[in-house]
C-alpha cells in the first residue's frame, strides 16, 4: 500500500462520516482510526494507523480452518456507535424485538442512547432473530455484536 492509497481510504472515511476502517491487501492489514475519546477535542481527532503484515503461512493456516468450519448463514447487527443498549423505547414497553420473531428491513431492533440522544437501530436485512447478545441497560461499544439474525 502506498500513501496515494492510504489518502483515498482517508478521504473515504470522511466522506462517509467512518470512525474506523480496516483493508487487507496483499498480505498487509491496515486499520485506520479516528481517535474520539472523552479527553480529545472533536475538532482535534487524531487518526490511529496499525499496520501488520500477514505471512503467507498464516494466510494458508486460515484459509484452511475457515474450509474445515461449516459455512454459517447468520448475519450480526453491530453497534454503531458507543452508548447504551436498550431493548424497548421505555421501562414498561415491550422490547422491539424476541429471539425468534422475523424483522424486516427498516425495523428498529433496539435504540442506543448516547449523550443523552436515543438513536433507533433499524435491521438493513429480513431474516429471524436467533440471539440477542447484549442485555437491556448495559453498555455497548462500536462494532460490538447485539443481535444475530439468519437471514430469509
Amino acid at each position: 500500500m502506498n500513501i496515494k492509497e492510504i489518502k483515498e481510504m482517508l478521504a473515504l472515511m470522511n466522506e462517509n462520516s467512518l470512525v474506523e476502517l480496516e483493508i487487507e491487501k496483499d498480505g498487509m492489514r491496515i486499520r485506520l482510526k479516528k481517535g474520539t475519546s472523552a479527553g480529545e477535542q472533536q475538532y482535534n481527532t487524531p487518526i490511529v494507523i496499525e499496520r501488520s503484515n500477514v505471512s503467507a503461512p498464516a494466510q494458508r493456516e486460515s484459509a484452511s480452518v475457515a474450509a474445515e468450519k461449516p459455512v454459517s448463514r447468520t448475519v450480526e447487527i453491530k453497534a454503531p456507535m458507543v452508548g447504551t443498549f436498550y431493548r424497548a423505547p421505555a421501562p414498561e414497553a415491550p422490547p422491539y424485538v424476541e429471539v425468534g420473531q422475523t424483522i424486516e428491513p427498516g425495523q428498529v431492533v433496539c435504540i442506543i442512547e448516547a449523550m443523552k440522544l436515543m438513536n433507533e437501530i433499524k435491521s438493513e436485512i429480513r431474516g429471524k432473530v436467533v440471539e440477542i447478545l447484549v442485555d437491556n441497560a448495559e453498555p455497548v461499544e462500536f462494532g460490538q455484536s447485539m443481535f444475530i439474525i439468519e437471514p430469509l
